[in-house]
């Protein structure tokens, strides 16, 4: 069937047509630019101290996972734990959320003098008005401080104290800087839970040792000795009340 020149004409002329005029007559319009009226210009300078101090609050509350991790008893503990779990090779027996939370509440009672001080010093003047927010914190860093020295070593709290070249010389620890204190405390706790790790996996590899020795002497080398030793551990560390022990030493070495 032959289509005549007219109509080719006229379906070519749209077709440019659309192709021209279409885009500008059916283009979406351009996304508005979202008004935000509840910010508006600081009218004073205690509108801006204000906002600077909700900052400052939401910032140390995302901290404050990481702040009640490194500068509490809360790594000592944690990772003492880990290691009696390791040691008795028992898996995920008691799991992590039990570790974590007998972790946690043995964090809150160590540190239940250093809390009951800052809330008496910094929180309650600072809640009546007795003080401003930077005093509030000068405060509480004071007994936060005296618990990070008590367990703090000489040697790391010197590394850091000669690494930050600090302009002036230190003679007391008053003038040792907060930023200081922390990693040297941070690194402290963990020599000392590595320790107290050493010495509770030295029953455990006493007991290893005697059962593959065994195992080897019977001639029953495709048994797993972890199968025949685990019971032993188990039982031992039950006879001795070993959770008693353990926690016993964390929290005579916060003492």
């Amino acid at each position: 069937m032959k289509v005549s020149k007219n109509i080719i004409i006229k379906m070519v002329l749209t077709s440019l047509w659309f192709l021209t005029y279409g885009k500008i007559a059916y283009a979406a319009p351009d996304p508005p630019v979202p008004l935000l009226p509840y910010i508006t210009t600081p009218e004073n300078v205690g509108d801006t101290a204000l906002a600077l101090q909700i900052i400052l609050l939401l910032t140390i509350l995302s901290l404050a996972p990481s702040i009640l991790i490194l500068l509490t008893s809360f790594t000592r503990t944690i990772i003492i734990l880990s290691f009696v779990r390791n040691g008795m090779g028992t898996q995920q027996v008691p799991p992590t959320q039990v570790l974590i939370g007998l972790a946690l509440f043995i964090t809150v009672f160590i540190m239940a003098p250093v809390l009951s001080e800052i809330n008496d010093q910094a929180f309650q003047p600072y809640i009546q008005q007795e003080i401003d927010i930077s005093e509030a914190f000068n405060r509480a860093q004071v007994p936060l401080r005296n618990f990070m020295f008590k367990q703090t070593r000489e040697k790391d709290l010197a590394l850091f104290v000669y690494h930050a070249k600090l302009e002036n010389p230190v003679n007391s620890l008053d003038d040792i800087p907060t930023y200081v204190l922390i990693p040297a405390f941070i690194i402290s706790e963990l020599k000392t839970a590595f320790q107290m790790g050493f010495v509770i996996f030295i029953p455990f590899l006493v007991i290893d040792m005697i059962v593959s020795s065994t195992l080897m002497s019977m001639g029953m080398l495709m048994l797993p000795p972890i199968m025949i030793s685990l019971p032993f551990k188990i039982l031992l560390f039950v006879m001795v009340d070993g959770w008693n022990l353990v926690i016993n030493s964390i929290l005579t070495g916060f003492r």
